[in-house]
């Protein structure tokens, strides 16, 4: 637990000193939310509203896609902060905690935690964003909504430290995280549905962690329920694998299991790099 604390709060440490990082990954998701928010919102609504009288009434499109988008600031965050591992080993500190009696699943877990925990604090500061783009929601859902904003940074910080953690060159990861990282925000229902994809694309829906949590993210933080079954539809709101609405729990779990199984492999790959 020491070398996990060790590794962790050394990651937290360099983030807050950092503010240029800390400023700067707030851009493309705001970029993002006034693009989609502000440009889309109309179109989409009209859309709704083209399925019956009234239909739009209790549809707001901005905040359909907030919890998208601080899942994208999640994602970000969580695999761009595994850069780090990268300039670790470069720098010939990530040998010395190779070397060092800590485990590797220990150094796994501590640096996924350390991003994890950066990703969530400025997933929280999305929240700020709320009053000033004129959206409301519960209190008691933006509580509930913070142990599945970690457990998604989680999933996402080991995700990026199994590429890191094969990689030498920080311009080979960034092309790489580059790659997957935009895939990955647009076929995960952030943005828009996803519920009427080509049978190949709908295969990476499903096996993308972050539809899950923006899945999760979406039933808690909006009021799903006080929404028509047809704006549920035409909106992707129930989420659905082979044929069958998948809840909360199962969401939760794959989640889960995705984060056991990345973060085996990343250790399996720090005992590589030290063989």
């Amino acid at each position: 637990m020491e070398g996990i604390y060790a590794i962790w709060q050394r990651d937290i440490t360099k983030f807050f000193r950092d503010r240029a990082r800390l400023i700067g990954s707030f851009s493309m998701p705001i970029l993002f939310l006034l693009i989609f928010g502000g440009g889309m919102s109309g179109t989409m609504e009209g859309l709704i509203g083209m399925g019956g009288e009234g239909m739009a009434d209790d549809f707001n499109y901005v905040s359909f896609i907030f919890p998208g988008i601080v899942a994208m600031t999640l994602l970000m965050t969580s695999v761009f902060s595994s850069l780090s591992v990268i300039e670790d080993k470069n720098f010939g500190y990530m040998k010395e905690i190779l070397v060092s009696p800590i485990s590797r699943v220990n150094i796994a877990i501590g640096k996924m935690l350390g991003a994890a925990t950066v990703a969530t604090i400025q997933g929280i500061m999305l929240f700020l964003l709320i009053p000033l783009i004129g959206l409301s929601y519960p209190f008691i859902s933006l509580i509930q909504v913070l142990p599945v904003m970690f457990l998604l940074a989680c999933a996402l910080s080991s995700f990026g430290l199994l590429i890191a953690s094969l990689l030498k060159s920080t311009q080979g990861f960034q092309l790489i995280v580059q790659i997957l990282v935009m895939p990955m925000i647009f076929l995960s229902g952030a943005l828009f549905p996803v519920n009427n994809m080509p049978a190949w694309m709908d295969v990476i829906v499903k096996i993308n962690p972050v539809t899950y949590g923006v899945d999760v993210m979406k039933k808690i933080m909006v009021d799903v329920e006080s929404l028509s079954p047809m704006v549920q539809e035409a909106m992707g709101l129930n989420l659905s694998v082979f044929g069958r609405t998948v809840t909360i729990f199962e969401e939760i779990l794959f989640i889960i299991l995705f984060t056991v199984i990345l973060i085996l492999l990343a250790t399996v790959s720090f005992r590589r790099a030290n063989a």
